[in-house]
């Protein structure tokens, strides 16, 4: 007689999913890499996520769509929308060494998907987009309110602050060091003023 399935909380799950992906990238991570990870059976795992890894990357890959949403919701509502964003680059800034290493999770895959998944680096792209978007309406706003001297077109801004989100994920890696990422950055934001 089978035992019952286990009962998964699949937010969790992909999380911890996702610091795997994240650490290996898609390619080189294994499906016993994720079941290790998240404790999971091969049959629990498959029952849950019926389209197997690439559903659950697909999903980790929406937690980070998340994040980037709720700092939207964050930045309609601040006061001060310029340095919200100089804050959330300055973050990365604070990051351990570890974290500098991994870089950014759609950053990746952007690169690695390149050549292998076009859903997924579709996908990537798409959230990338969104990001560069969100920027390019708290520039627009804070040009109108007078509270940003730089009057550039807010879309090549936008766009600018997206190029420096993806460079600045690939430098981390090169120099892992503090001190030396917060300076770069904050010579990159002084186009916000």
């Amino acid at each position: 007689m089978r035992g019952r399935p286990a009962i998964f909380d699949n937010k969790e799950v992909i999380e911890k999913a996702q610091k795997v992906f994240w650490t290996k990238g898609f390619t080189a991570t294994s499906l016993e890499d994720v079941l290790t990870a998240t404790g999971m059976g091969s049959g629990s795992f498959y029952n849950t996520f019926k389209g197997g890894k690439k559903e659950l990357f697909r999903k980790a890959l929406n937690q980070r769509r998340e994040a980037f949403r709720a700092f939207e919701t964050a930045l309609n509502q601040s006061d001060a929308p310029m340095e919200l964003i100089r804050d959330f680059f300055r973050s990365i800034a604070r990051a351990d060494h570890d974290t500098h290493l991994q870089g950014c999770l759609v950053v990746n895959t952007v690169v690695e998907m390149a050549a292998l998944d076009k859903d997924l680096e579709e996908e990537a792209v798409a959230i990338l987009k969104e990001t560069e978007h969100l920027y390019t309406k708290a520039i627009r706003r804070a040009q109108r309110e007078g509270t940003m001297k730089n009057q550039t077109d807010p879309v090549i801004l936008g766009r600018y602050l997206i190029t420096l989100w993806n460079g600045i994920n690939v430098t981390r890696r090169m120099y892992p060091d503090n001190k030396i990422l917060l300076k770069q950055i904050d010579m990159q934001l002084e186009i916000l003023r």
